[in-house]
């Protein structure tokens, strides 16, 4: 078996994390500020711990599908969601082609690293959300928006890598 239960209870704590938090705070966030960076903050805690916990291809891919799903069961015109599931999918092709124990054996520069990919891939999912969802239409606005989820990226790879960190020195294993 691929999964173990331990490695399915992973994925469904980070699913509940992100899908929770983002399905009830980060439209309250948006209505205030017009800004996407909570989403973006959440997700990228959420797919960061999951990789690390997990260290199996497609962990990061099910997250992603997963809270879009919970998403779509309480507000099905989410469709900006199917943008993070990108990301998501992104993300874990990229962690998995530079490789986990690399990642996660050197935390400063595989946390780097993280950190990285997780304005890339946030900024992937701000240019999908803004030119099919949003409909900019405008490059300038496009980049505008994907450079704001970006931002958001950048807290929450940032945040995800300190939560690992933090986990390592308190010596919690991964599965």
């Amino acid at each position: 078996m691929y999964f173990t239960s331990r490695d399915i209870a992973a994925i469904a704590v980070c699913s509940a994390l992100w899908g929770v938090l983002n399905t009830f705070i980060s439209p309250i966030f948006w209505q205030l500020t017009h800004m996407p960076f909570l989403c973006d903050m959440l997700a990228f805690i959420a797919l960061i711990l999951v990789i690390w916990w997990t260290r199996k291809f497609s962990a990061a891919s099910l997250v992603g599908l997963v809270v879009a799903g919970m998403t779509f069961m309480v507000n099905p015109t989410a469709f900006q969601m199917l943008g993070f599931v990108v990301a998501s999918i992104v993300f874990d092709i990229v962690t998995r082609l530079l490789g986990y124990e690399r990642l996660f054996k050197n935390l400063t520069l595989g946390g780097m690293i993280l950190v990285v990919i997780s304005v890339l891939c946030t900024g992937l999912a701000g240019t999908i959300i803004g030119i099919f969802f949003m409909g900019f239409r405008t490059v300038q606005a496009i980049l505008m928006f994907a450079g704001l989820h970006a931002i958001g990226g950048l807290i929450g790879g940032i945040i995800g890598v300190v939560l690992v960190k933090a986990l390592v020195v308190r010596r919690v294993k991964p599965t």
